[in-house]
């Protein structure tokens, strides 16, 4: 009987023992604890520009095992237990990072893991003045970049705001009973991870709430042609797609209508307590242009709302000359009234400004105090030598720069007076999405990452444009029946620079879809309007690619997202040819094939490095 129990006994061990282990091997913990065996990992590090980052410690978290990436960013770890482990990076001034490998990373015991580090070290620093005090320097000030992070002047009036990522900023100065001062610094504003921004506070203001500080500070209306609103004139030169006037900086009320870009009298419940004022602007735009014979006269094409014969809207420019010694806002003749649903061409000769800088403000007025509202509509700022006639919807009348590029409108003067951009890093990535009913507060959002759309000049010459594709801007053909040309653009950007060393080779980062090939052409034209086509080095990325007729070159590259700048194609362009000299460079999509599609030009970014 003793026998039975025992026999008993170890029969129903071995059942609870086979019970358990098949419980424990049915178990699911995504079979990523588990090790598989040993495989190797291998990757490029870049860092916020796509570049290769070298010297970056590459460590497998928990053990000994670590490596470094060469002076192509390329890394290998061998013998690494295929299981879910944790790989960090780690650089001085860059911001560590860490990355998870399951089994699930493994292909026939490899695994690819790329990562980009954002440079971390950079520092913002200057010193505040108090202009009420002669320019003394002040205490106490609060200087912000967001509500989390700030800093406020020493005894000095110093202050710094260290370990930053290489980026665009927006600097508030504060202090009680002082106008709020604000400057925005871009990438390019850091000398080797530093920039400086001094302010004077307090300073006397030229325009409401703008110190000469604010002015030499200002946009760049750097263009012959600034349009707004959603309706479609002369479609695809006017389209809400197209027309980039929102992202321009203006003082007080403002919105995007369908009907243009309009500023609006300030009419809240505060706002009506305000005095009368027809020197001083109640909302206006405002930015610095250099004026020369060919851009000597501003038509502003433009209508009103809320306003009639016997209440008409009181509205006027006035002009700051930067060059003066102790400059002032002038208005350029007498203040000027409109109340009219049509649009009018409303003319400014700025002859006495040839060979200046100076600041256009274009306002409105309150004219009385108390329940008053009044719409100045803005469609189109227009800057030439001669007026643009009332009820035309057309390109800028001027001289074609040769007989291949008549047909761009792009003429000689638009060339000759375009200001040099001093900015070099552009973003074809939108902060902000929007379509056709709210675009505004979108376009105007690109102030803030240098977009291209904001810093270069658009013209739509045959096609509109996807300002808000998620993996970038987008520049396209027609579609299917359109006339192939590799000499007449469908859509181009235009910008002007000063090429000089460290700012001599431009690197266009994009891609495009369906599989269809893009065809591009980047052409640089000096003042004296000679025109150079410039080819892609051979060093360029893409999927596929090569030169084509007439300057241009296809692509065929589907890769690349806002998340994965390392996957766009990467093609680059010596300028140093023209090291020392004024360039106007023009990026343009053509129909190259007609295969039956929109063909696309989706930019991620522009730099001149």
């Amino acid at each position: 009987m003793q026998i039975k129990q025992m026999l008993f006994w170890l029969m129903s061990l071995l059942i609870s023992g086979t019970l358990t282990s098949m419980m424990t091997s049915c178990s699911d913990d995504d079979s990523d604890s588990g090790s598989y065996g040993v495989g190797t990992i291998t990757g490029v590090i870049t860092d916020d520009y796509n570049a290769p980052l070298g010297d970056v410690q590459v460590t497998v978290n928990g053990t000994d095992q670590k490596t470094s990436t060469n002076a192509n960013g390329e890394y290998t770890l061998e013998n690494v237990p295929i299981s879910k482990t944790i790989l960090t990076f780690e650089k001085n001034d860059y911001q560590t990072i860490s990355v998870t490998v399951t089994p699930k990373s493994y292909t026939s015991q490899r695994a690819l893991v790329n990562a980009s580090m954002e440079y971390a070290a950079a520092h913002i620093r200057g010193t505040v003045l108090d202009a009420k005090r002669g320019n003394v320097p002040m205490k106490g000030v609060k200087v912000s970049i967001s509500d989390a992070l700030s800093t406020v002047t020493g005894d000095d009036g110093t202050y710094t705001i260290d370990n930053l990522p290489l980026k665009s900023y927006t600097v508030t100065f504060s202090y009680d009973g002082y106008e709020t001062v604000t400057r925005t610094i871009g990438i390019d504003g850091f000398t080797e991870g530093t920039a400086n921004i001094d302010v004077t506070m307090g300073a006397r203001q030229i325009l409401p709430h703008k110190t000469l500080d604010d002015l030499l500070n200002c946009d760049l209306w750097a263009f012959s042609e600034i349009r707004g609103g959603r309706n479609a004139e002369n479609y695809p030169h006017w389209d809400w797609s197209t027309d980039f006037m929102a992202t321009l900086d203006f003082y007080g009320q403002w919105e995007e209508q369908n009907e243009g870009t309009t500023l609006q009298i300030k009419n809240d419940a505060a706002s009506q307590a305000n005095p009368a004022n027809l020197n001083q602007f109640d909302s206006y735009v405002f930015g610095r242009k250099h004026i020369t014979e060919d851009n000597k006269i501003m038509t502003i094409q433009c209508r009103t709302h809320n306003s009639t014969a016997d209440d008409p809207a009181v509205w006027g420019v006035q002009v700051v000359d930067m060059s003066q010694a102790n400059p002032t806002a002038v208005k350029l003749g007498e203040n000027r009234t409109l109340a009219q649903e049509n649009y009018a061409s409303e003319v400014f000769d700025l002859s006495d400004y040839v060979g200046k800088d100076i600041v256009i403000a274009i306002g409105l007025y309150r004219a009385r105090t108390g329940d008053y509202y009044k719409q100045l509509v803005l469609r189109r700022l227009a800057f030439n030598n001669k007026a643009v006639p009332e009820g035309d919807w057309g390109w800028l009348s001027g001289t074609p720069i040769n007989n291949e590029l008549s047909s761009w409108a792009l003429t000689r003067e638009m060339v000759r007076s375009a200001m040099p951009l001093n900015v070099y890093h552009f973003s074809g990535i939108s902060p902000q999405s929007g379509n056709r009913d709210n675009y505004g507060a979108a376009y105007h959002a690109w102030r803030d990452v240098q977009h291209i759309g904001a810093l270069w000049s658009f013209v739509p010459l045959h096609k509109d444009t996807e300002p808000f594709a998620g993996e970038g801007f987008v520049m396209k053909t027609n579609g299917g029946g359109t006339a192939v040309s590799l000499t007449e653009p469908q859509a181009y950007f235009y910008a002007k620079f000063n090429i000089q060393d460290g700012h001599n080779h431009l690197a266009l980062r994009c891609r495009n879809f369906s599989g269809n090939a893009t065809y591009v052409k980047l052409a640089a034209i000096d003042d004296n309007m000679n025109v150079k086509y410039i080819q892609p080095s051979a060093t360029s990325t893409a999927a596929s690619w090569g030169n084509a007729d007439h300057g241009c070159f296809w692509f065929v590259h589907e890769n690349g997202g806002s998340g994965s700048p390392e996957s766009y194609a990467l093609f680059d362009f010596d300028l140093s040819q023209f090291n020392g000299k004024d360039v106007t460079l023009v990026l343009g999509v053509f129909k190259g094939t007609d295969n039956g599609d929109e063909n696309k030009l989706c930019i991620y970014s522009v730099d001149l490095n």
